[in-house]
């Protein structure tokens, strides 16, 4: 497990240090770093899938959906080197530490690796496809009527930066394809399911978090391409196509289906869990990405949702399946990071202006308007 984060010269952090659980929610105003302190962490994924290279390039274009622009644009303007660092820090006084340079030419597109730790940190990996480490971005993929299907091994297919892999997923572990991971592990399993299969417990746990639905999940081998079609429960075998169920589901489902295929020591970050869904379903998605933590998993969440922060609270203080001190909250101000912490009971340690208050803020403004006529 990762316990601290400390990054130098990376776009807005001169020097910032972070503690870090197995949940820990960023959240605050646009701008204010919480998507580096993510992108930090897919620089020591890809610093470590460069490990033996000849060239020891960290791309920062492409791989993981990075989109960071030339060398230059990712350091830190106030630092006097041309250097970054991410350093990673154990629960026992472990350190991991990654330090990349700018190349010499002004228009690179990559960083050098200059060092890197002799072990790699827990979930971070050697192997940039390994499944154990998951990144969903906030750009997921919205509903298609097919999916892209991985070359890779079956067992070694995760469902994708974007969710785009999320039909073959499904659809391998319903076969004797793949080995590993056919079953949910217990501590994840809903108890409605009909079974401990990866589909059936998504199917599961969709109804539950998005709205009741059936799933049915197929690889088309002929043309390389996955599809899912949805059900409704109650309407026979009729299929429907992802376009006419929303957004919210083609979102929600990769989320879902991610966090199933975890196993402890694995780490799952998951960009704006909470796009497109209702916040009913904010808040569920919420207790379970925090179930999914109290199992063994790191989960690092970015979101804008106070639904799916109030699910997490739900998940210690009613659900018990997170403890309190497993939880941490990142609030980013526009001049500084602010932490906040949970109790057993779900109360927060403090609450930061700005955090989270702006329905009261409005509800505030709204009583002084009816005042005022």
């Amino acid at each position: 497990m990762i316990t601290s984060l400390e990054i130098r010269g990376f776009k807005r952090f001169e020097v910032e240090s972070f503690d870090l659980r197995p949940l820990t929610v960023l959240t605050g105003v646009n701008g204010g770093g919480k998507s580096t302190v993510i992108q930090s962490l897919l620089l020591a994924r890809l610093a470590e899938a460069a490990r033996g290279t000849a060239s020891g390039a960290v791309r920062l274009n492409g791989p993981l959906g990075l989109a960071l622009g030339e060398a230059k644009d990712v350091l830190n303007w106030a630092i006097d080197t041309r250097e970054i660092t991410v350093r990673l820090g154990g629960p026992k006084g472990e350190a991991w530490v990654y330090v990349l340079g700018l190349p010499d030419s002004e228009q690179a597109l990559h960083l050098q690796t200059l060092r890197l730790p002799v072990q790699s940190a827990p979930g971070v990996g050697r192997d940039v496809k390994d499944p154990a480490f998951t990144y969903l971005s906030a750009e997921r993929l919205g509903p298609r009527d097919t999916l892209a299907v991985s070359a890779e091994e079956p067992d070694r297919i995760g469902v994708g930066v974007r969710g785009e892999y999320t039909a073959q997923v499904l659809a391998l572990r319903d076969t004797r394809a793949v080995t590993s991971r056919r079953a949910v592990r217990e501590p994840l399993r809903n108890p409605g399911a009909a079974g401990p299969q990866l589909r059936l417990q998504a199917e599961a746990w969709a109804s539950e978090i998005i709205r009741p639905l059936r799933i049915t999940a197929r690889v088309a081998v002929g043309i390389m391409a996955g599809t899912i079609r949805f059900g409704e429960p109650g309407l026979g075998g009729e299929e429907i196509r992802p376009v006419n169920t929303g957004f919210g589901v083609s979102y929600a489902l990769p989320v879902i289906v991610a966090g199933l295929l975890t196993e402890p020591g694995d780490l799952l970050i998951v960009e704006n869990p909470e796009a497109h869904l209702h916040p009913a379903g904010q808040s569920r998605l919420g207790r379970f990405l925090a179930r999914v933590a109290g199992s063994g998993v790191q989960v690092v969440v970015e979101t804008h949702s106070d639904h799916v922060l109030n699910g997490a609270r739900l998940a210690v203080a009613q659900d018990r399946t997170l403890r309190a001190e497993d939880m941490i909250t990142h609030y980013f101000d526009h001049d500084q990071v602010l932490p906040v912490t949970i109790s057993d009971k779900g109360e927060l340690s403090h609450w930061p202006s700005g955090f989270f208050d702006q329905i009261e803020t409005d509800l505030g403004g709204l009583a002084r308007a009816r005042r005022g006529r």
